[in-house]
């Protein structure tokens, strides 16, 4: 019988729901550059995928350009954009569910890993993860299949055992988390309390799709075979 070993969760839009910050600080960066946005409906599709890709594809930008903005972005993101966040009811339960299963967890974000680990910290969650892997703050590693790259890269000096991907299960609300997980050989649950349709999650191949935040352990255990 299938078993999930380890369970790599996103940040925004899974653990925290994080957009009044994340589109209060595109709003900033647009507005410091001349740009002013309204429409912050618009602005969701800024949680969860890389920021400079974000700004290239909803406005045209070129790479340096997005770069700039990301940098403008981080002024209002870094003094409190970071705290407009609050963690989605649930998600202490769920996360101790898991891990009353012997299941090790992991953050796998494209949000960059200094940011993560504080906001993690703020809001203790930090202690449920084994490890907290997320985006460097240049042009380095900042795609989510980097980023799970990455974090799966850390888990071998973590056990003595043979590293097989068939333990591993992302978690995430978007589209480039399925892409990402299935860039390293996973499968990817689609959460849809987050930032995500489940038009986008099931188009994109997700494995499951989990309603509620209360529900996650059932879908894994229904991957597993187990109900």
């Amino acid at each position: 019988m299938k078993h999930y070993e380890y369970i790599l969760f996103d940040l925004d839009g899974t653990l925290t729901e994080s957009g009044t910050g994340i589109i209060n600080s595109v709003i900033y960066a647009l507005k410091k550059n001349g740009i002013m946005e309204t429409d912050r409906e618009k602005l969701r599709a800024f949680v969860g995928p890389p920021l400079s890709e974000s700004f290239q594809k909803f406005y045209g930008m070129t790479k340096e350009e997005s770069l700039h903005m990301v940098d403008d972005y981080r002024e209002y993101y870094h003094d409190r954009g970071w705290k407009e966040n609050f963690v989605y009811e649930g998600i202490p339960q769920m996360l101790e569910v898991l891990r009353a299963q012997g299941r090790k967890l992991i953050v796998a974000t494209s949000k960059p890993e200094e940011s993560s680990n504080k906001i993690l910290s703020y809001f203790q969650l930090d202690g449920y993860f084994e490890l907290i892997a997320g985006a460097t703050m240049g042009e380095g590693r900042n795609k989510k299949g980097e980023v799970i790259a990455y974090a799966l890269s850390q888990i071998p000096e973590k056990e003595q055992k043979p590293f097989d991907t068939a333990r591993m299960l992302m978690v995430g609300d978007r589209s480039n988390d399925v892409d990402g997980a299935r860039e390293n050989g996973l499968s990817c649950v689609g959460v849809l309390y987050g930032y995500g349709s489940r038009k986008e999650l099931e188009e994109a191949g997700a494995a499951a799709i989990c309603p509620e935040v209360k529900d996650l352990p059932d879908v894994i255990a229904a991957l597993e075979g187990r109900v």
